[in-house]
């Protein structure tokens, strides 16, 4: 308070007398102006607000829609061209437009650019399935935000939520469903084609079965998007090839589990078939198995031992009472 006290005490003053002649020197020329200014404007204004802006001067009459790709394209453009044909080209109301195409969900949104004087280019942009779930006895595509897409039709390769799914209106129920929806729609787009179905448990959360490849263990459907890019990266890892699955409830420490054992392959010996029986070495003196001949190897040959030299045997004992020989 005192430092802006100080400072307004070093501002400049300016004599009242100044201040009052100027304003009675431009006041009423400059009033007489500003009133005219105004009731000009007001008068454009109302002008184009009641009459012009909805006059059949800048009415709709060419509409052109864009974007769609769904069966029921030629209702959707149908309802939208008999809509946007009640408006003009400055007073469009797509408030009205997405009413009128309230009863397709698959229309996320539209955008309106008007062509002065009498065209309107209107560009429809879809829900993209990411998954396809059971409702009832059918079975539904569904949004990245859990939108139903009735009425597409569930394409091949789409992968299936398992288990039954609960719906509010056209949307699915917050839930395990729901989750596991947003899962799929995290998916980079060159693992997405590859997903099987998705599913959970309770001791793994949420798991997803890829074709020709591991399960992926998720856990929970949090940070979805790291843990897909997590097992993006242990699929390109040559050292993964063959795991049966990829835990990646810590993406940042992604492991692969069940890799296959090595096993020791049957090998023909040299100069025979490959339907030939396996060479084994004789058994080892501690007990081991016995272990494969290596490949292209000739048979071990028994190792030549000299012939044991026979102990002295002793001279026969001579008769009793007899002398010794000589």
């Amino acid at each position: 308070m005192r430092a802006a006290a100080a400072l307004t005490r070093r501002l400049p003053r300016v004599p009242g007398g100044a201040v009052r002649r100027a304003a009675a020197g431009l006041g009423p020329r400059l009033g007489r102006g500003l009133a005219i200014a105004l009731l000009a404007s007001a008068g454009v204004a109302a002008l184009y607000m009641l009459w012009f802006r909805d006059s059949s001067l800048v009415a709709v009459e060419r509409v052109s829609v864009t974007g769609l790709t769904t069966p029921e394209a030629d209702r959707i453009e149908a309802a939208l061209a008999s809509a946007a044909r009640d408006m003009t080209t400055l007073h469009v109301r797509t408030d009205e437009l997405e009413q009128a195409i309230a009863a397709f969900p698959v229309v996320r949104s539209v955008e309106v650019v008007p062509d002065f004087p009498h065209g309107l280019s209107i560009r429809v942009v879809e829900h993209r399935p990411v998954a396809a779930v059971t409702v009832g006895r059918d079975r539904v595509p569904v949004a990245a935000d859990g939108t139903l897409l009735r009425g597409l039709p569930v394409r091949d390769g789409l992968p299936q939520v398992a288990g039954s799914t609960a719906v509010v209106g056209d949307h699915l129920a917050p839930g395990r469903a729901r989750s596991l929806v947003e899962v799929a729609a995290a998916a980079p787009r060159s693992l997405r084609p590859r997903i099987e179905r998705l599913g959970a448990t309770a001791r793994r959360g949420v798991v997803v079965v890829l074709a020709d490849g591991p399960e992926l263990i998720f856990g929970s459907p949090e940070r979805a998007r790291a843990k897909w890019f997590a097992a993006a990266a242990v699929l390109a890892d040559p050292s993964a090839q063959g795991a049966s699955y990829v835990d990646l409830r810590i993406p940042e420490r992604p492991t692969a589990g069940g890799l296959p054992i090595e096993t020791i392959q049957p090998v023909a010996p040299a100069g025979e078939g490959a339907g030939a029986a396996q060479e084994v070495a004789p058994a080892p003196p501690d007990g081991t198995a016995p272990q494969p001949a290596p490949q292209g190897a000739a048979p071990e040959q028994p190792t030549q031992q000299a012939p044991a030299t026979p102990a002295p045997q002793p001279a026969p004992a001579p008769p009793s009472g007899g002398a010794p020989a000589d």
